[in-house]
């Protein structure tokens, strides 16, 4: 591994993670909170990481994958520390692990929360839990890039760290131009939302942080009853849209301003998205309708937490524990499978779902006929055996990661079910669960210890496990070139 790159590279994050620090705590002055000390310590020991990494000059500047994914998931790590801080500073949390599950949700848009009562705390803080949401939503590492001058062969490295799905694409050649793009797209439909928002009948700061939290598919609220503390049924339909958006591949977005409708129409995953979408809703609408005056009712609860539900955002207008059981098995379902790669939600993504449907298809089609010879195909392009095979790994990591993590959570004693919903949370970066683990009990029943397995779910889930993976592997660390 070659230290003095990585190292310089982290340096680099932690600047940007400052510079976004450093907005949270001009809220903090401007609303005259207590928590501007909070940040303004913070920002000094951020800072002064920051630079001092950022003086190491590696020899060799050339990126290699290895180097690339350790960068990706120690600054990850790192982030969801010093993000921590203003937290632990602000006295406002019980624990330091506290503060950094708190951080790592916020970073990795998981939206769990260890906090019962939210409206209390300082504007500044709850500003930057929500803006940590947009920061991780399309990508630190990702922005980094856009912003920093960098060879394409350097870059690509570190997009395909941290982007999710497949392998990510390039919308023009040069990967920073396809990053800065990205991010214009990310930005452009925030500040849309916003304006929505505000139209609703929001307030500023609530659909500040609101948007944030939409975009990034992250679902922290400012209010302790989350989206239903407003009962405003305009800003309800608007975020069930947008939660929704947010959960497409962000490619199709460039493909329909360069007017290419054709691409967009044919993208499997995107149909595939919409149909789960739609069957998801028609049946949980049917199934709780008993439960509300009117079926216009079931269908706008039902409407709402599906698309916060598989778009990995998990705001919440209603508390699900109270559905019935057929509810929360197609809820659970949808946090596995999550939404689109290239977007800013969670879950294993349609697309490996689309994939292994495909593969078990042509396999049955070999032994109905051994002469035939069938290729599996995606979009029109072919699917090599290799994206399969990886494919196919990336879900027994999962269900191995799922597995070895609720015997550790399970050593609190808490119900078997509750705790594995809670685990398929973290690693799908969905944020509620259900029974202990619920909308209406947040994540503070759980202790210390389950708390950092948590947080190690969480980036492990936001990074689809091979960057954190090659952390754990001894070989990584031998020293290359510095």
């Amino acid at each position: 591994m070659n230290y003095a790159l990585v190292f310089y590279y982290i340096g680099r994050a932690i600047l940007i993670q400052a510079g976004f620090m450093f907005i949270s705590f001009l809220v903090a002055v401007g609303y005259s909170g207590d928590d501007k000390i909070a940040f303004a310590l913070s920002l000094l020991i951020v800072c002064t990481s920051g630079i001092a990494l950022s003086f190491i000059k590696p020899k060799d500047k050339k990126l290699q994958p290895r180097d690339a994914f350790a960068i990706a998931a120690l600054s990850w790590f790192v982030f969801s520390i010093f993000g921590a801080l203003p937290f632990h500073f602000s006295g406002h949390f019980n624990s330091f692990a506290d503060c950094v599950f708190e951080s790592t949700s916020g970073f990795t848009t998981t939206g769990a929360t260890i906090l019962a009562e939210i409206e209390s705390l300082p504007k500044g803080i709850l500003f930057w839990r929500s803006f940590a949401h947009w920061i991780g939503g399309m990508g630190v590492l990702v922005f980094m890039v856009a912003v920093m001058q960098s060879s394409d062969g350097s870059a690509i490295n570190i997009i395909r760290a941290e982007s999710t799905g497949l392998s990510p694409d390039r919308m023009v050649p040069s990967i920073r131009k396809t990053a800065m793009i990205t991010y214009a797209i990310y930005t452009a439909m925030t500040v849309i939302l916003v304006i929505l928002l505000l139209i609703s009948g929001l307030p500023l700061y609530d659909s500040l942080v609101h948007s944030f939290s939409t975009a990034g598919t992250g679902g922290l609220s400012n209010m302790n009853a989350s989206v239903g503390a407003y009962n405003n049924v305009a800003a309800e339909i608007i975020m069930t849209v947008f939660m929704f958006l947010f959960g497409v591949n962000f490619t199709l977005y460039y493909y329909l301003i360069k007017k290419r409708f054709k691409d967009v129409l044919q993208d499997e995953e995107l149909r595939f998205y919409f149909i789960i979408v739609a069957v998801a809703i028609i049946i949980i609408t049917m199934n709780i309708s008993g439960l509300y005056d009117s079926v216009w009712e079931a269908l706008r609860y039902s409407s709402f937490q599906v698309s916060t539900v598989i778009s990995s955002t998990g705001f919440s207008t209603a508390d699900f524990n109270y559905w019935p059981a057929l509810s929360h098995a197609i809820l659970v379902l949808l946090m596995l499978t999550g939404c689109s790669q290239g977007s800013t939600g969670g879950g294993v993504k349609l697309v490996r779902i689309l994939v292994l449907f495909k593969a078990a298809k042509v396999e049955v089609n070999k032994i109905l006929h051994p002469r035939s010879v069938k290729a599996i195909t995606l979009n029109g392009e072919k699917i090599d055996s290799d994206a399969v095979r990886k494919t196919a790994l990336f879900f027994f990591i999962y269900i191995a990661a799922l597995v070895f993590a609720v015997l550790l959570v399970s050593i609190e004693g808490k119900e078997l079910i509750s705790s594995i919903v809670a685990v398929i949370s973290m690693l799908s970066n969905i944020g509620p669960g259900l029974g202990s683990s619920g909308t209406s009990q947040a994540f503070s029943v759980y202790t210390g210890f389950s708390k950092y397995v948590f947080s190690f779910c969480m980036i492990a889930g936001r990074l689809e496990f091979f960057p954190v993976m090659i952390l754990l592997m001894p070989s990584a660390w031998r020293r290359k070139s510095i």
